[in-house]
């Protein structure tokens, strides 16, 4: 079996034409190009952090440019997504519900998503909440009234909540739609009415191996080490299941230079692979993206293809913190050059840039800050807060 030779600017624009990122968009973005760009990535993570947009729709932002938010918002309530746990919590197109049905089925495997004592000891409770919400419609968390007086936060929840949440796990309810970013709950059946256990459900191998075809296929480039992580996989004999699949012909194996490993091109790159070969795929979008973008949410990936040490801080106590709370890569023409310490004041207009941080080796030229400052106003108008504020910059900016 051949094996393509890549450099490793070819290797990374693979990644970003399969991601959608390799270049900015050339016409204005439409609904359908938001359920496109998630088909397309597979999964989109959810987070409700809110410093600048919720991390959703500003993966979207950075595929799609200036685009309307609530088109996110309609395409679950009308069913052409659901919420599960894959990467994390996810919003994930209807068709590949199939593929994480069988975590519904075993909601015990979910670690601390699911707690059986909980469901054990509020049997009867619970009972009577699926029943409330089958007789009277959709309820949100914050339809039931705290009994105990004021919360301590997130980690106080109110019983039912934890209810709310349990049930999601086991599949029993889903999310119907989100109002002000609220989850409301329905039952199964109603949000998803054709499935049938029965008729639809694949087997475990089956199943596994077609999240592992929807991470190749999301990642563009992918190997062993990284395929699991996607939607956080159990390892497995990954090295196997991906030179079976380069057998069938769905990859394409290729040697990426200075990277250790076998990795392998997803077939419907072949086109791009033949470019990326001659060093003809040139990647030109200039992006600020989410911490929970794809591109960067598996730190060992970011390490090895960009050469991106990547930690999220904002879970982090802020005297531990070495970059700040909601700290976003930024994207240049096929580099992560840097990263950048936001907060949108929705309020006053101003996008502020607390501090900005290039990486190691990344020389400051006239280029990369217009590349930098085209790439913050856009970001900053669509946020509607046009006025760009800055307080760190790096030497010599």
């Amino acid at each position: 079996m051949s094996h393509t030779l890549l450099s490793l600017p070819a290797a990374r624009a693979l990644h970003l034409a399969a991601q959608g990122m390799l270049a900015t968009p050339r016409r204005k973005a439409a609904k359908a190009d938001v359920l496109a760009a998630i088909r397309r990535m597979a999964l989109l993570q959810i987070d409700t952090i809110s410093v600048v947009a919720r991390s959703p729709y500003l993966v979207l932002f950075s595929r799609l440019g200036a685009y309307d938010p609530a088109w996110l918002d309609e395409l679950l309530a009308e069913g052409a997504l659901f919420e599960y746990w894959a990467h994390e919590a996810c919003f994930v197109p209807r068709e590949d519900y199939r593929l994480l049905r069988h975590r519904m089925l075993n909601p015990a495997a979910m670690g601390w998503k699911f707690s059986v004592e909980w469901m054990k000891k509020h049997q009867a409770d619970i009972e009577q909440l699926i029943g409330h919400i089958r007789d009277n419609g959709p309820v949100r968390s914050r339809d039931f009234e705290r009994r105990s007086g004021k919360g301590n936060g997130w980690w106080d929840w109110k019983p039912e909540k934890r209810h709310l949440e349990v049930l999601f796990t086991s599949g029993r309810l889903m999310v119907r739609e989100r109002q002000n970013f609220q989850r409301v709950y329905d039952i199964a059946e109603r949000v998803l009415p054709e499935w049938d256990d029965a008729q639809h459900l694949p087997g475990d191998d089956e199943a596994r191996l077609d999240m592992i075809r929807a991470s190749c296929r999301a990642l563009g480039l992918v190997k062993a080490g990284w395929v699991a992580d996607y939607y956080r996989l159990r390892r497995g004999n990954d090295s196997a299941s991906l030179h079976a699949l380069a057998d069938a012909g769905e990859l394409l194996p290729v040697r990426v230079d200075g990277l250790k490993g076998d990795f392998f091109v997803h077939h419907s790159l072949q086109a791009q692979l033949t470019l990326a070969a001659d060093e003809q795929l040139a990647a030109s979008a200039c992006s600020v993206l989410s911490p929970f973008d794809p591109i960067v949410w598996d730190r060992k990936r970011a390490s090895e293809l960009w050469g991106f040490d990547y930690r999220i801080e904002c879970y982090t106590p802020a005297p531990k913190r070495q970059y700040g709370y909601f700290v976003l890569p930024l994207l240049l023409r096929g580099r992560l050059v840097g990263r950048l310490d936001a907060k949108a004041h929705r309020a006053q207009g101003v996008f502020e840039v607390k501090a900005l941080y290039l990486e190691p080796g990344v020389r400051l030229s006239q280029r990369l800050r217009d590349d930098t400052l085209k790439a913050l106003q856009r970001v900053a108008d669509w946020h509607g807060t046009p006025q760009l504020r800055f307080g760190q910059l790096p030497a010599g900016w």
